[in-house]
């Protein structure tokens, strides 16, 4: 295979640090010839890493594009909605796409970016990524191949993690539904994406209920100041105690988080960004409008039923899984790497142990890479398509019109 080449617009954690990554490890596969992001410092760091000389480094997307085709596809890793017009745009000049989930939190949108993919005929794979890791391609290969019989209902459990929601949906850029996007669509179209490929089917109805119960003003400690290191009275005893975290955390460093508080991450630089800017902020005096936790119900077109649950309060971020059939169950769980089948006819039971890496959505992310790069440098077909990434993000918009409402909507006349 040929080397593929590409451009990155927004060179933030997601793009700057995760889907680039397969780059540097597999640098004979894939090459990033541009950059675009406003950050200077963000920008050039980025450059360095990947010797990408000054004239292919642009502080926005419109320059970059301004320039033509420089590159085989793009990487369009921006925030939640500064997704649509590069993604439409880089399609036009020819670029096959790789955009980071989701689409966008506007339904019509979402709608316009996969019909310009067929238009133009490009790739454009959104970066669902936990189709590619090794539990759930052994779990859908398992009912594929009838070990449990017909697939009759599921239950799936997103664990968030206590610390993980801090970071990213009280404090960080997915706190504030009207400036990025609801909980159910920025987290959860992974799992909305999963279990629409799992049952196989069309969504036919969906209802939702949860809140933002916990992480508001009414909740805060007697006397908890605006920020962390302001004298907080309450460290010894707060989880969301913030330089605790960013220092101390093994998750703070092995997922990168600490690099969206500061690109030096060493002791001073993480104190000194954690007095004033938004991560060292009370979790309980933020500007965040998301949910806590949420629980969506869904009914497919062949029968098979969903049932859903995100929640904030756990202590590991982890997916968890239960598929009910006629002749079997399976019972899994994503970062143990572990499944457990029980037949009903033998009374037997097998357990299946994965060899799965601990980073990374346990191996999906670079997983996808290399899936999406041989799309694009061997045109071979993926494991999704615009088609479906649509779908299954207005499923998770549905869920959202469900909850605020308090109804149950019918899929096709919510399409």
């Amino acid at each position: 295979m040929k080397q593929v080449t590409s451009v990155l617009i927004g060179a933030g954690l997601r793009g700057g640090h995760v889907y680039s990554q397969y780059a540097l490890e597999h640098p004979d596969e894939l090459k990033v010839a541009a950059v675009a992001e406003p950050d200077r410092n963000r920008r050039e760091a980025f450059a360095s890493k990947h010797n990408i000389p000054e004239d292919m480094q642009f502080e926005s997307y419109e320059e970059l594009l301004d320039k033509g085709r420089l590159a085989d596809c793009a990487m369009i890793c921006t925030q939640d909605r500064m997704h649509c017009e590069p993604v439409i745009a880089a399609m036009e000049k020819g670029y096959h796409v790789l955009c980071e989930k989701p689409m966008s939190p506007e339904k019509e949108e979402i709608l316009k970016m996969g019909e310009f993919s067929h238009k133009y005929n490009r790739i454009l794979s959104v970066c669902h990524v936990l189709r590619y890791s090794p539990f759930f391609t052994k779990v859908k290969g398992l009912l594929e191949e009838g070990r449990i019989g017909r697939l009759m209902s599921i239950q799936h459990i997103e664990e968030v993690g206590y610390w993980h929601h801090a970071h990213s949906f009280v404090r960080g850029n997915w706190r504030n539904a009207e400036e990025s996007s609801p909980m159910i669509l920025q987290k959860c179209c992974h799992d909305m994406d999963i279990l629409l490929w799992l049952s196989d089917s069309h969504c036919k109805t969906i209802s939702s209920c949860g809140s933002l119960t916990y992480f508001k003003e009414q909740n805060a400690p007697p006397k908890a100041p605006e920020y962390c290191m302001d004298g907080c009275g309450h460290r010894a005893d707060c989880p969301f105690y913030a330089p605790r975290f960013y220092l101390e955390h093994p998750r703070a460093e092995e997922d990168g988080l600490v690099y969206a508080v500061t690109e030096n991450p060493d002791t001073d630089s993480v104190l000194r960004a954690l007095r004033e800017g938004p991560y060292g902020r009370c979790v309980f005096r933020c500007d965040n409008t998301v949910v806590d936790h949420q629980s969506v119900d869904i009914e497919f077109e062949n029968e098979v039923t969903a049932s859903f649950l995100m929640t904030a309060f756990t202590n590991q971020c982890a997916r968890r899984i239960r598929l009910m059939g006629t002749k079997g169950e399976l019972k899994g769980d994503m970062e143990a790497g572990t499944i457990e089948l029980f037949d009903f006819v033998s009374h037997s039971s097998e357990a299946i142990r994965l060899n799965t890496p601990t980073k990374g959505h346990s191996g999906s992310d670079m997983s996808m890479m290399r899936d999406f790069v041989r799309m694009v440098g061997e045109g071979k077909p993926g494991k999704t398509d615009a088609s479906m990434s649509v779908e299954s993000h207005l499923m998770a918009l549905a869920a959202e019109e469900a909850r605020v409402n308090k109804v149950t909507i019918d899929f096709k006349e919510y399409l």
